[in-house]
């Protein structure tokens, strides 16, 4: 049973009209209740429909466009709730809240909606259009609550091995694991191939079966093909058949169970349950029968295109399946195409080669698209084919063979309509970009794909678990050449192309990919336009949610595309959600940019050459993300930010910000905010006191200017102690500042235990606070020290249990490391620094004596890299750590000194105990 991608709007429709905000406006206003009433009765006319059109779409333009139009008539529905009900709330929330009353006073109140006028003929125009959609008599859509997907043929064990193609390594990875018995698992190994859709999962798992040696070391197999509706009962009567060659005549699953366990007792035993789309919940139940003594012999095969779903059945191997070569993937297309390896006709041939290469390696796409040539032999048919758009394909569906399209559209159709609507707004990514989970989480939150009312998780939490859902199921894949970014592959982004259709538009390769006026989202790559005129058509997509400027270089240089875009183009989409201009030549904006961009909740900046945002950033009551890295001439923001109760995200890292405005920790909502710098006055800044008000960040945080906190006790205010979301802070003092309590400023910012980076840099006090080498902070990762010149000693850092990266540099008063100061003390067995990797110490320009730990054994058994540079006077020997550590030791002559001297020394000596030792052994004669 699938769900229609229309649903999501729809749900969010019928929540809007159902404000009470809305009704009320319409009481108050006099307007036409019966509007409202209208509204409601057409969406739910259309929803029944909604599964059976998406299905019937695909083969019929009738129903497609029908779609289209609904669609953007939904869009022109929300657009216009969304803006009532934002006025509205402005116009409530002014009453009780006083710093709201500074937005009216500097809103442009001519560019505000005419609720009088405007809204009631908008809505009416809508619910006509819709009530005529709403007329289907010649789209013969069926009512369902429902749709049912396209009915899914069983797998079964027996292959085709001419149809094989570069699969030899995959195999033998697969086979060496199944034949080997040294398995230390308690229950039986689960191997999970996963891959997306068409990948050759089932193929890969059909070879692995059938394999002679794997049929000759399992005493009994059994293959079972999971389909959406099977259940526990249903599956274990079809591993009972298999395995007995036997009909079942058992009802009683109990029974059925019992009997399995007594047949496979002591047997080594293959599984392949194939094709495993969803959640497994009777994995446990199914799989009581085969848990028996001695069966870590046995192994269980699956395949699936999620990898959440793998990972539930605990496997022991994940084998992701990669696609094929051009060369196989060739094979594979000329076998079906041509039935041979190749064809007589060199026309043919050339034009073949390069449909293969459209194919990307997936080697259902060659399979379908050779089926669907074979039958054709005009080059000019196969030209068209060649040169037309991967959604034309089904309809030149002949002889029985589904095109590429229907093989990949079945991933996406069983996607519920949640993860479908976030998966279709990447289609706007040019082919082989890769993005960032977290911003990509962020773009979805703009969109309102994330908004939930009865989830209690944070909408960023959401995001997060759609994105992963995504992710384990193929649709996305990580980056082989960036590990913090992701990629779609070519074949998952033309899906989402069709899937989005004339809503979506990029530019891609200097060239856009058709333009309608209903596009609702649209990207291009800045690297590739320095032409102005390219952007002439937004004059036509005046209802644009989303424009994205991307970048995959540094060196952008469009000044006059910069301002055109910026002056001309972008103060007439009034409907945008997302906004990103990150021009490194943007300098700045008008004041006015933003003052009719009401809907606005997502706003990118960062990279630019602004030092200042335009006054109508504080206009954007909807912003949820503001993100201004990198501008490295920004020195200020404006004061009426705080107004912006709803930003969640806000990343100011790498500029030049003097302090934060007043009353910044109005922005209760914060989630992410990168720096806070720290303001002695109240009235011209924010002191340290602000951050208090922010019980939910998350991430990163740094701590600027801590020098201008006036009391002490204005630091515990921050309360960072409750902030347990916080995974890494910086404490940062400005260089050559101090103050007389700078001690315990620092003792009074001590983090949550969760905490797992931590930097403290410029500390002007003479010792650390004691909190920083207590054992509760056994989540801490990587620990920094920087230019905390005036400290002599550590706290016991060593019970620091799960530290691997420790950092020290320019501690000028260090002149010994000493056992319980730095290894510290603890119970018997005790062990120090446990979980090190990497230990720098850098410019201890007076350091000495490195003191050994007391404790038995190695000071570090688990260091890697050991690093000492720019240590004059250290001549200490060093700890006892791995024979295997990584060392680099340079700038420490006297240490060098002696090392060289001890090498010196060392030969002579070897060679008198290798005599002494062959005097002892030598036989005496008799």
């Amino acid at each position: 049973m699938t769900e229609s991608l229309l649903s999501t709007f729809f749900e969010k429709v019928f929540e809007r009209v159902a404000d009470p905000l809305i009704s009320g406006l319409f009481q108050n206003k006099g307007f036409d209740q019966t509007l409202l009433d209208k509204l409601k009765t057409v969406l739910v006319k259309v929803d029944v429909v909604l599964s059976d059109a998406e299905e019937k779409q695909l083969t019929n333009l009738k129903v497609r466009k029908w779609v289209n139009e609904l669609k953007d008539t939904i869009y022109h529905a929300d657009d216009l709730l969304d803006e009532i009900i934002t006025i509205r709330k402005l116009e409530a929330e002014v009453k009780v809240n006083q710093v709201l009353e500074l937005l009216l006073c500097f809103l442009d109140l001519s560019s505000m909606p005419k609720l009088d006028k405007d809204i009631e003929p908008k809505l009416k125009d809508i619910v006509e259009k819709l009530e005529s959609l709403a007329n289907l008599g010649h789209l013969n859509l069926i009512e369902s609550v429902r749709g049912k997907p396209p009915a899914l043929l069983p797998s079964t064990s027996v292959v085709d091995i001419s149809e094989m193609f570069g699969r030899e390594n995959d195999k033998a990875v697969l086979k060496k694991i199944l034949l080997n018995d040294n398995s230390q698992e308690k229950g039986i190994p689960v191997i999970a191939i996963v891959g997306i859709g068409g990948i050759g999962k089932t193929t890969l798992a059909q070879l692995v079966y059938n394999d002679p040696d794997v049929t000759k070391h399992f005493k009994a197999r059994a293959w079972v093909h999971v389909t959406e509706e099977c259940d526990v009962f249903k599956l274990t009567q079809i591993i009972f058949e298999s395995v007995t060659s036997k009909s079942c005549i058992f009802t009683d699953l109990n029974i059925l169970q019992v009997k399995l366990k007594k047949t496979l007792m002591k047997k080594r035993f293959l599984l392949v349950l194939d094709d495993i789309w969803k959640k497994f919940d009777i994995w446990d139940l199914l799989s009581g029968p085969l848990k028996d003594e001695g069966q870590s012999r046995s192994r269980v095969i699956v395949t699936t295109r999620n990898e959440h779903v793998a990972s539930l059945m605990r496997p022991v191997f994940i084998h992701r399946l990669l696609h094929l070569s051009d060369g196989d993937c060739g094979r594979l297309f000329a076998k079906h195409a041509f039935n041979t390896s190749n064809s007589d006709d060199p026309i043919l041939t050339e034009i073949g080669q390069k449909i293969v290469t459209k194919c990307a390696g997936l080697p259902l796409a060659a399979k379908t698209l050779g089926c669907l040539l074979h039958s054709k032999v005009e080059a000019e048919e196969w030209d068209r084919i060649l040169n037309s758009t991967i959604w034309d394909l089904p309809d030149n569906d002949e002889g029985g063979c589904s095109g590429i399209l229907p093989a990949l559209y079945l991933s996406y159709y069983h996607l519920p309509s949640h993860l479908k609507q976030c998966f279709v707004y990447c289609s706007i990514f040019p082919k082989g970009y890769k993005f960032e989970k977290e911003k990509l989480v962020l773009l979805w939150m703009a969109e309102g794909f994330l908004e939930h009312p009865n989830i209690k998780n944070s909408m960023e939490e959401v995001g997060y678990e759609y994105f992963c859902e995504l992710l384990s199921r193929s649709f996305f894949q990580p980056s082989s050449s960036d590990e913090s970014c992701f990629v779609m592959h070519d074949l998952v982004n033309d899906l989402a192309q069709f899937a989005s259709g004339e809503f979506s538009c990029k530019f891609e390769n200097g060239k856009h990919h058709g333009i309608s006026k209903k596009a609702r989202y649209f990207a291009y790559l800045m690297d590739q336009f320095d032409d102005s005129e390219k952007f002439v058509f937004l004059s036509e997509t005046e209802f644009l949610r989303t424009f994205l400027s991307l970048r995959i270089s540094d060196t952008i240089e469009c000044s006059s595309v910069c301002r055109m875009v910026a002056d001309v183009w972008l103060p007439g989409l009034k409907h945008l959600r997302v906004l990103s201009f990150s021009y490194p030549t943007l300098t700045g904006l008008q004041d006015k940019s933003f003052d009719k961009l009401i809907h606005l909740r997502y706003l990118d900046l960062s990279h630019t050459l602004i030092n200042k945002l335009p006054s109508s950033t504080c206009f954007l009551y909807n912003l949820q993300t503001l993100l201004l890295s990198s501008c490295t001439n920004l020195t200020e923001l404006p004061e009426k930010i705080v107004i912006l109760t709803k930003l969640r995200h806000l990343n100011v890292s790498e500029t030049k910000l003097e302090e934060m405005p007043p009353k910044f920790g109005n922005l209760t909502s914060l989630q992410l905010l990168t720096d806070f710098v720290v303001c002695k006055n109240s009235n011209s800044g924010s002191d340290i006191g602000e951050l208090g008000k922010f019980s939910y960040l998350r991430s990163t945080l740094s701590i600027l200017k801590l020098e201008n906190v006036v009391k002490a006790d204005d630091a515990s205010k921050a309360e960072l102690k409750s902030k347990k979301y916080l995974k890494e802070l910086v404490f940062k003092w400005t260089p050559a500042t101090t103050t007389h309590h700078v001690n315990e400023v620092l003792n009074e910012l001590q983090p949550h235990e969760n905490l797992k980076k931590l930097t403290i840099e410029n500390y002007g006090g003479t010792a650390f606070p004691n909190w920083l080498g207590n054992a509760i902070f056994s989540n801490m990762v990587v620990l920094r020290l920087n230019n905390c010149k005036y400290c002599t000693s550590f706290p016991p850092l060593g019970q620091l249990s799960s530290l691997q990266e420790l950092l020290i540099t320019k501690m000028e008063g260090l002149e010994r490391l000493e056992d319980n100061q730095f290894y510290g003390t603890g119970q018997t067995g005790f062990q120090p620094f446990r979980s090190l990797k990497t230990l720098k110490f850098t410019e201890l320009r007076h350091w000495r004596h490195w003191i050994h730990s007391a404790h038995g054994g190695e000071d570090f058994p688990s260091l890697q890299e050991l690093q000492i540079q720019q240590c004059p006077k250290f001549i200490g020997s060093l700890p006892r750590h791995p024979s295997s550590t990584n060392r680099e030791i340079s700038g420490c002559p006297r240490f060098e000194e002696e090392e060289e001297l001890t090498r010196r020394v060392q030969p002579q000596a070897s060679t008198d105990q290798e005599e002494e030792l062959a005097r002892r052994v030598r036989p005496r004669r008799c």
